[in-house]
């Protein structure tokens, strides 16, 4: 799911990445609980039915991970009529895994269940694995089934699996057809993939060309930091070093990002919003801009935020080049009282018929290879998109992946210069090198030169 509000990537993630992802709903006392240490009902609570003894199992994420939109949650309850199945969800991911931290340090206020966004599970691995379940040994549970770098990222040194992946993030372009057509561009999507094929600075170029006779009020894509998280993503080599070493500094793809992103700022084709944030939402329903970033979990807030009014309008087409943005994998902290019955819960959710019925239900694309491989996921089209062939297109894309370093402090990196630096630039008009070097004091501080 990103991220994500951050790294899911968003879901946000980030959201998320997630995943991240478009918010659920959630009552009120939920979303406290997901988020503060104080005052809430302990993980896995035990509750009393007159036909005997019933458990309850709690579910953190962020976004939306899909289980309540497919109906999984439901269905897992029917099966299992001793469990009950709560979902604690909130929107952002950035809100999210900071909450996470502080129960992980306590030992208290967790979820059975917690997700975690593929730009914090180096993190978790290498500093937390001892606080959760070994999945790789859980029934029902066969690693080999998940994409083999998708795996590897939850996979401690000592070959300990603390975290089944969700879903993953193969990125495209979603674009408004009318808004192009109005500016003069191609509306084809294989046309329009030609515009920037194999090379991010042509984006940057049709983005000039869409601005130079856009529709009033309109820009070419949504925000700076959504270009420099997709031109990051398409790259083997991020924000570490061969060796798992922090090293974004002297990274080519970060250097790349960086220059196309504040370029977009200076030709004025984007936004300037901030992802996953409420105004950011609104522009989608306003038609505010006509590209977004589209890792196949945003197909869902596309969908969501931009409304039945605007059903039809949006069009998936293949990115300058093939990456990876978002994911994220569920977790079984040993904090738990119902460990078993969580583990089972964490292994049906990932496993192929749930992931496909995800995917058909809000387009976050499997993780597991039997899933991804099903004709539902193949021939997959989602209804708000018409007759676009997203499984096609995000399937392909999947294959096309080259795995690459996920470090520990990526995700911190990649909040500092997305929502701090480049959105300092977007909003309030600060020199570039002075909001470089701002956001590498944030860094270093945290992290260490």
């Amino acid at each position: 799911m990103r991220n994500p509000g951050t790294t899911h990537g968003g879901r946000a993630a980030t959201t998320p990445a997630h995943k991240a992802r478009k918010p659920l709903p959630i009552v009120a006392t939920a979303a406290l609980c997901a988020l503060l240490v104080a005052g809430c009902e302990s993980s896995g609570s035990t509750t009393t039915a007159a036909s005997g003894a019933k458990i309850t199992l709690t579910v953190g994420d962020y976004g939306t991970f899909g289980y309540k939109e497919a109906g999984l949650f439901d269905a897992y309850m029917r099966e299992h009529p001793d469990i009950t199945v709560v979902e604690h969800s909130v929107q952002q991911e950035s809100d999210y895994y900071p909450a996470l931290q502080t129960h992980l340090a306590s030992g208290s206020g967790l979820d059975d269940i917690q997700a975690v966004e593929v730009g914090r599970i180096a993190q978790v691995v290498k500093k937390q694995a001892d606080k959760f379940v070994d999945l790789g040994k859980a029934d029902g549970v066969d690693k080999g089934a998940f994409l083999p770098w998708k795996s590897q990222q939850a996979t401690a040194s000592d070959n300990r699996t603390i975290g089944l992946g969700t879903d993953i993030g193969p990125m495209a372009i979603c674009y408004r057809k009318d808004l192009f057509q109005q500016a003069g561009l191609p509306t084809d999507r294989a046309e329009v993939a030609k515009l920037w094929q194999g090379d991010w600075a042509k984006f940057l170029d049709a983005g000039k060309q869409y601005q130079a006779k856009a529709p009033a009020g309109t820009f070419f894509t949504d925000s700076a930091g959504g270009l420099f998280n997709a031109v990051v993503s398409s790259s083997t080599t991020q924000y570490d070093d061969a060796s798992g070493k922090l090293d974004y500094k002297n990274s080519p793809s970060v250097k790349a990002a960086w220059t196309l992103s504040t370029g977009a700022v200076q030709a004025g084709i984007s936004a300037g919003l901030k992802q996953f944030d409420t105004p950011w939402n609104q522009a989608f329903a306003n038609s505010k801009f006509a590209t977004v970033a589209c890792p196949s979990w945003m197909t869902a807030i596309v969908a969501d935020k931009s409304g039945p009014a605007n059903k039809g309008k949006w069009d998936i087409a293949a990115a300058p080049a093939a990456g990876n943005w978002g994911g994220s994998f569920l977790t079984v902290p040993k904090a738990g009282k119902h460990q078993k019955e969580a583990a089972a819960l964490a292994a049906w959710l990932t496993a192929p018929a749930q992931q496909v019925k995800v995917f058909t239900s809000v387009g976050n694309l499997p993780s597991n290879t039997k899933a991804l491989g099903r004709p539902e996921v193949q021939n997959a089209k989602l209804d708000y998109f018409g007759d676009t062939p997203t499984g096609q297109i995000y399937a392909a894309t999947a294959q096309s992946i080259s795995p690459t370093v996920i470090g520990e402090w990526d995700g911190l990196v990649k909040d500092a210069l997305t929502n701090g630096a480049l959105l300092s630039i977007e909003q309030h008009q600060s020199d570039p090198a002075k909001a470089w070097s701002t956001a590498v004091k944030e860094i270093d501080d945290k992290v260490g030169d």
